[in-house]
């Protein structure tokens, strides 16, 4: 883990936010993932960010692991907390409630992904909050909506599994097969904090705040793009294609003399670029290989010859080649070698969050967003259960 200068720690003074949304405060319901990804991205850029927590254990990721951060607490935990404080307060409790609800009386942003009228019975739902704070942006994230999918759990792997992704993922159509990350609460993260950063804009105009509302399904049909578009627009139910891209060719995973290689071929240019640089121009006017629904119909035919060009070269080399020429290409890389790749460019896809508590500092993934004025800022590491006022 990165050493860096120590900061002032959550609970005397934590630094002081900056950014596009400085002097936004969000009071954060949420736990696991879609949730907190959101108001991490909130706090990222400048939002003050609470996260109300259960006093006995707290988000139900501080307990995913291994692995485990430096401080006890899981990297999964790490992952989408930074910038936030932590108070631990019973909702049961009419003491810890009364504070939740003068918190969220307050806030310009509350965000929650309890149960489906788990926090109306408290008093905490969108009607008893707007009627004495009319400004507020309430955001609810469920697995299906509120409507008749309302008690539905809402788990990334069972969406992924009831909405279709899994049934067009995996290497062949007898192995449907999850994403490796949580894509969908990942998708419904964005999709919360767009529709916030929206509601925020139009209450600069109305001086009037509103309900969002987010589920995991409905992210996922959206997120599925032309897959869920084929269906749509022309009644096609996608399959499983392995590496392959249902559209376009070649499009997919190639073997090479020594590890596989993607090529991403996506017009005619690219493609008589790489015939030509595998010796073999002819290729290119190719009846069967003319245009790209030429080589989508005749797929087969094509990672056959183009298999046997690429055997004769490393993929290192093969990349080197083919993207001197315009061919988008390269290999299927590990996690290590994805950062120590965005290193080499330039991206800085690691900094390091100062922590005073801790006697050192830890390291994050860095907000993929780049401002000209109001950089995102690393003001503060996770923090451990109930360690601040609120």
């Amino acid at each position: 883990m990165l050493a860096v200068a120590t900061s002032p720690s959550h609970h005397d003074s934590p630094a002081v936010p900056s950014g596009p949304l400085a002097g936004l405060l969000v009071a954060d319901f949420t736990r696991v993932l879609a949730g907190p990804y959101a108001t991490m991205l909130l706090g990222d850029l400048g939002a003050e960010v609470i996260k109300i927590e259960r006093p006995d254990a707290g988000d139900d990721t501080r307990a995913w692991g291994p692995p485990f951060a430096p401080d006890g607490q899981s990297s999964y935990y790490h992952s989408v907390n930074r910038n936030k404080t932590s108070v631990a307060w019973n909702l049961d409790d009419p003491d810890d409630l009364d504070r939740a609800r003068r918190l969220a009386l307050r806030a310009d942003v509350v965000i929650e992904n309890f149960k489906a009228g788990a926090l109306d019975r408290r008093g905490l739902g969108y009607a008893d909050l707007v009627a004495e704070n009319p400004g507020v942006i309430y955001c609810s994230i469920s697995g299906f909506g509120s409507g008749a999918g309302a008690e539905l759990p809402g788990y990334d792997l069972l969406v992924q599994a009831m909405g279709g992704l899994m049934s067009i993922t995996g290497t062949d159509p007898d192995s449907p097969t999850k994403v490796g990350v949580a894509l969908v609460d990942l998708l419904t993260g964005l999709h919360a904090t767009v529709g916030i950063l929206a509601a925020l804009q139009e209450r600069t105009r109305s001086g009037r705040g509103q309900r969002v509302e987010v589920n995991l399904l409905s992210s996922l049909l959206s997120g599925m793009v032309n897959q869920a578009a084929a269906y749509v627009t022309g009644g096609v139910v996608p399959g499983i294609l392995g590496n392959a891209h249902p559209s376009i060719a070649p499009y997919e995973v190639f073997d090479t003399a020594d590890r596989p290689l993607v090529l991403a071929v996506g017009n005619n240019v690219q493609f008589a670029a790489l015939a030509a640089e595998l010796g073999e121009p002819a290729l290119a006017a190719d009846q069967r290989f003319a245009s790209n629904p030429d080589r989508v119909r005749n797929r087969a035919q094509l990672k056959a010859a183009l298999t046997a060009l690429l055997a004769h070269d490393t993929a290192s080399n093969w990349q080197a080649r083919l993207t001197a020429h315009g061919v988008p290409c390269g290999p299927i890389n590990d996690i290590s070698e994805a950062f120590a790749l965005a290193e080499r460019l330039g991206l800085q896809p690691v900094v390091p969050i100062p922590d005073a508590d801790a006697g050192a500092g830890y390291a994050t993934v860095a907000n993929p967003i780049t401002f000209s004025r109001t950089p995102a800022a690393y003001r503060l590491t996770p923090p451990q259960l109930g360690t601040d006022r609120g």
